[in-house]
């Protein structure tokens, strides 16, 4: 079924797969709704997480098409109402509709302490590892992931049904995003491993920055295939 939130087509069939320019695609997990939305010429992600008890809606990345992220909360009286917004990292892809976003739905503006500063609005909260960020009824849990930028966060929110993970640019079908060199590698495989890896179940769903979704299960077996090749 194709619903309509002021001009963004949204699906109800989620498979973790949206095209540039192409619908929305919305999904239940369990108290809170998952709606991702493709993005600007980089195929960016933007994921609108609506509490089923509250209506009350945080926005991740406000990478680009700020119309686009505006029509997809709506302008009905029952549109959620938009009251946090994180950006998962401070490449610059990630927060191109950030300022216009922030201008029409004046949300909490949320990253980590170590990214904030390369932002081109200041910050209303500054989360770091094992900080939870509350919106209505929900919890996601912050883990920072040290090696595609500084202060590159992710966030957990444990569902009725699975581990849901939005992992920015951190983690993608096939491996970590890219790093500077080999240091920063090696960090990021390190938190991945122990801070994600470890930490969460094989049902886990992955929501990335770019892409389509996947596994922790379908990614673990490729673990020691990625510490191999280096990046």
């Amino acid at each position: 079924m194709t619903h309509y939130a002021a001009g963004v087509d949204v699906l109800d069939t989620y498979t973790g797969h949206t095209d540039p320019g192409g619908p929305a695609t919305r999904r239940d997990a369990g108290g809170l709704s998952v709606t991702k939305l493709s993005v600007g010429p980089m195929d960016n992600n933007a994921y609108l997480l609506v509490c089923a008890a509250t209506n009350e809606a945080l926005l991740i990345d406000a990478a680009n098409e700020a119309e686009r992220l505006a029509d997809l909360v709506g302008s009905s009286p029952s549109r959620p109402e938009l009251r946090h917004l994180v950006t998962t990292h401070r490449h610059f892809d990630h927060w191109q509709a950030l300022g216009a976003v922030a201008g029409m739905f004046q949300p909490r503006l949320i990253a980590h302490e170590l990214d904030a500063p390369e932002l081109p609005v200041p910050m209303d909260e500054l989360v770091g590892q094992g900080d939870v960020i509350r919106f209505g009824e929900v919890e996601l849990e912050v883990t920072h992931l040290r090696g595609h930028t500084p202060g590159s966060v992710a966030l957990l929110y444990r569902g009725a049904d699975r581990p849901h993970l939005f992992t920015g640019d951190s983690l993608f079908p096939g491996g970590p995003g890219k790093t500077d060199g080999p240091p920063e590698f090696t960090s990021l495989l390190d938190d991945l491993e122990q801070r994600v890896f470890a930490e969460l179940p094989d049902d886990t769903w992955v929501y990335p920055g770019h892409g389509d979704d996947t596994t922790l299960g379908a990614e673990r077996p490729s673990l020691p295939e990625w510490r191999a090749r280096g990046w």
